[in-house]
């Protein structure tokens, strides 16, 4: 670690870089933000931004869970959002209702177990910072757990990638390839399920989606093919991300807001764009 701090300093001359917790909240950053990208434009594809958002919000039930079995809130809050991510999925393959309809019933029913869990035993103001979260705080060790899901979830992407775009386009033509699309779908939302309940804590719980969502949704505006959809997703991602890691130190203001902010800014900035080549 103290290799990158060196090079950090090196590249980044400025005084904020001589606190560690900045040069610790710039590593996960560059760490977090091409993982939101690349699930973000497969959540787009796929029609699932309803369902990062239920899932981001059902992190109150796993911590509740985690708390009255003892568990560690980042191990509850996984186990949970896998088994909550997987039962949905289910839900959804089975029935004929909408998919909203059922990630809807999910959610509600997920948020309300938790907050009457944690209200129930008066601890909801200790978590509370959950909601908004703070990336300032990230530790080295959690850095080093940041590291490994960011390199499973890149295998995962690289191998299936094609298998999930192709169930994202039609999932009767992905059957007819010998795609297992409940596999590869249990897959892809259980990867999404890592991901933001290992963000949570610095991203937060009522920001979360929209870090997932902003990134793609801006760079399917300008994007052309399917290459430049994931590469200006990442971009955009790590642009804001950054940026907004400095503004919040420079602003003081909660940086998971900072970040939302610029990648709000930056897709109204994509969207004008858009309309004015398609004019």
């Amino acid at each position: 670690m103290e290799v990158i701090y060196n090079i950090l300093e090196t590249i980044l001359p400025f005084d904020f870089i001589t606190y560690d917790f900045m040069k610790n909240a710039l590593i996960a950053i560059v760490l977090l933000c091409p993982l939101f990208a690349i699930l973000g434009t497969m959540i787009v594809n796929n029609k699932m931004a309803f369902f990062s958002d239920a899932l981001g919000h059902s992190a109150l039930t796993g911590i509740a869970i985690g708390m009255l079995f003892g568990i560690s809130n980042n191990i509850a809050m996984v186990i949970f959002a896998i088994i909550f991510s997987i039962l949905l999925n289910l839900v959804k393959h089975k029935t004929t209702y909408g998919a909203d309809t059922i990630i809807s019933v999910f959610s509600s029913i997920a948020i309300a177990l938790g907050l009457a869990i944690l209200a129930s035993v008066g601890n909801f103001n200790k978590y509370s910072s959950y909601l908004i979260g703070d990336i300032l705080g990230i530790s080295q060790e959690e850095i080093v757990y940041l590291t490994i899901a960011f390199v499973i979830i890149l295998l995962v992407w690289i191998f299936l990638f094609n298998k999930i775009h192709t169930i994202s386009i039609n999932t009767s033509i992905a059957k007819s390839k010998g795609i297992n699309v409940l596999l590869i779908d249990n897959i892809f939302v259980i990867s999404i399920a890592i991901i933001v309940m290992l963000s949570i804590k610095w991203i937060g719980i009522l920001l979360i989606n929209s870090l997932l969502i902003l990134p793609a949704a801006s760079s399917r505006n300008i994007a052309k093919n399917m290459r430049q959809y994931h590469l200006f997703a990442i971009i955009i991602s790590l642009i804001s991300g950054i940026a907004g890691v400095l503004v919040s130190y420079y602003v003081n203001i909660p940086t998971g807001p900072a970040i939302v902010i610029l990648s709000g800014i930056i897709y109204f900035i994509t969207f004008i764009l858009k309309n004015k080549v398609k004019g």
